[in-house]
């Protein structure tokens, strides 16, 4: 029995593009890009290269000596990590981070972890729909506070934030605000300088590129404190040899997914719709999350009242249908969702939601045996 997989916010399956890309680099035998002989100097020049080329697709400024900064890091973990500890470092007196409650643990552990370092962490309130209470920010923001992060788009419900009015509440004060936008890129327009963040994160395996590297974009002037210590690349902040291949590999699936944006979208809200609409009208259970605030148009959330996730997820795992209960970095944990619950969820649909989130090689007809899989699963339970 083939598998119908529906996790792609966990991790997407590299294009074929982007593998010969990188098999391509393998196979030329680039050597260490720090190296300055003639073969250094050619690695340089195409990691380089792959670097310009990602900063130009996301809206970065590279014109001239007041270019926003591009580091690569192995994943967005790292990349936020970077950005909480590094501003943390850097940040002198003041001692306030300011988080949502809907972060990934890429972001909340990194903050629990502060508070250990004596770091006022606070935590914004989330909304019903899934947003952070922008009013509750005003609250929390004062001149003590270092940095603001918040996520782009959130990876279990797909409820786009608020960005800009984040900002606006951050800016007169001179806080910094940094997003993770590793869910975003692709799904919805990122353009780093219109965005208006002092940093953001991203990662290349949500969008059909390779495992194991991301990068943490900052503003020119902006760039964090190191984290990792050991040598001088990418101007000490992020020392460590680089992977040439992982670099094109990122460059060139962000290429390929952005070269078809429009057509990506359009295709994967299609299936979502599809999916949702023919899940709810046969389960009265069934309960969709975020449905009433903007969303990524691959990422759906449903609860099933009455029913427990992980057991619906075990039946459908069994009928062939790959889905999840929320992020893969905790999908250890048989704790109820985070994100859920700061939304102020009723537990009887915190504890039945299920992620269902889809990608470019998924299939109508996968969407279709999708539903019949689902509601014969929930039937039953």
């Amino acid at each position: 029995m083939s598998s119908t997989y529906l996790d792609n916010n966990a991790t997407t399956a590299i294009h074929p593009d982007v593998a010969q890309a990188m098999l391509d680099c393998y196979l030329h035998g680039f050597v260490n890009p720090e190296s300055q002989h003639q073969m250094g100097r050619e690695a340089r020049r195409t990691l380089e290269s792959a670097r310009e080329k990602l900063g130009s697709l996301l809206g970065l400024h590279q014109a001239d000596i007041h270019a926003d900064h591009l580091f690569f890091t192995s994943g967005g973990t790292e990349a936020n990590n970077l950005a909480l500890l590094g501003y943390q470092q850097e940040a002198k007196r003041r001692r306030r981070l300011v988080i949502s409650g809907i972060e990934h643990p890429s972001i909340s552990t990194a903050a629990a972890w502060l508070t250990s370092l004596d770091v006022d962490v606070q935590t914004v309130n989330t909304l019903s729909n899934g947003q952070i209470d922008c009013t509750h920010l005003k609250t929390l923001v004062n001149n003590d506070t270092f940095l603001v992060a918040t996520m782009l788009a959130n990876n279990e419900t797909g409820v786009l934030q608020p960005i800009e009015a984040i900002i606006e509440i951050c800016e007169p004060m001179g806080v910094p605000v940094h997003v993770d936008a590793v869910q975003a890129i692709g799904k919805t327009d990122v353009h780093f300088q219109n965005l208006g963040a002092t940093s953001m994160a991203i990662s290349a395996h949500k969008v059909h590129g390779p495992r194991g590297v991301g990068a943490l974009i900052t503003k020119h002037g902006m760039a964090p404190r190191p984290i990792l210590h050991g040598g001088f690349q990418q101007s000490a902040i992020r020392p460590g040899t680089e992977s040439i291949a992982l670099a094109v590999g990122f460059a060139k699936a962000v290429e390929i997914y952005l070269e078809k944006k429009a057509e990506h979208r359009e295709r994967l809200l299609g299936m979502r719709t599809k999916l949702e609409s023919g899940v709810l009208e046969q389960l009265d259970c069934a309960i969709l999350i975020g449905g009433d605030a903007p969303r990524l148009p691959h990422t759906s959330n449903i609860a099933f009242q009455g029913c427990d996730r992980q057991a619906v997820l075990m039946a459908l795992d069994i009928a062939g249908i790959c889905c999840s209960t929320g992020s893969a970095c905790a999908s250890g944990s048989s704790e109820p969702s985070p994100t859920l619950v700061a939304m102020g969820l009723d537990e009887e649909i915190v504890e039945g939601a299920l992620r269902f989130s889809l990608g470019i090689f998924n299939s109508d007809a996968e969407v279709e045996n999708a539903i019949k899989q689902i509601c014969a699963v929930v039937s039953v339970l």
